[in-house]
């Protein structure tokens, strides 16, 4: 009798970690995959129907950002939302907005970047052949898709279109540029050399 209750309490302990372990498993996955649980499995159907999807993701879902970046700190707004075209065309109109801290390529700290972004894109079938005055066609965004969209990489896409090469403060030094003091210049020598002569 006693060997079949430590049986059970011991089966019992097992199954109880397990489960324990399952659940923070699972916890785990689904916080550090937040961002790809935003997708969408029929996009040609979500702007047909002109559904709408708006949430906010967090700059440390944004990995391809994360170089580019200060701080991971902060989240971002979209609004995605469908619509058909006069042509009869599928649209997506999408629009992201927040404050995003870049690296100031000067002085290396912080810069603050006021995004905001607005985007009608045209869906077409991945794969699908686009004629020359389509591809030439500057007033038209073509985003190529099977069916399923993943809205944060195309959030993260748009993004990082959006931001510009070579962020910088209006008015900074060099690192380290304070504590220098003064430059010598290279050619200063030569210049008092000019006025003597030989």
């Amino acid at each position: 009798m006693l060997n079949t209750t430590k049986r059970c309490a011991i089966l019992l302990k097992r199954h109880f970690v397990l489960t324990c372990k399952a659940k923070n498993n699972i916890i785990h996955r689904l916080s550090r995959n937040s961002s790809r649980l935003k997708r969408i499995t029929d996009a040609f159907r979500f702007a047909k129907e002109g559904r709408v999807l708006e949430g906010t993701l967090p700059l440390s879902d944004l990995e391809r950002l994360h170089d580019l970046l200060a701080d991971v700190e902060g989240a971002i707004t979209f609004r995605l939302e469908g619509s058909k075209g006069a042509r009869g065309e599928h649209l997506l109109q999408l629009a992201v907005t927040g404050i995003i801290p870049l690296v100031c390529q000067r002085c290396l700290q912080a810069v603050p970047f006021d995004l905001d972004v607005d985007n009608l894109l045209e869906l077409v079938p991945e794969g699908a052949e686009l004629s020359q005055d389509e591809l030439e066609d500057d007033t038209r965004d073509f985003l190529p898709v099977a069916k399923e969209l993943d809205v944060a990489e195309l959030v993260e896409d748009e993004i990082l279109l959006a931001l510009p090469v070579a962020p910088r403060h209006e008015k900074c030094g060099l690192p380290g540029a304070a504590n220098a003091g003064e430059r010598s210049h290279p050619f200063a020598v030569l210049a008092g050399l000019k006025g003597k002569p030989n």
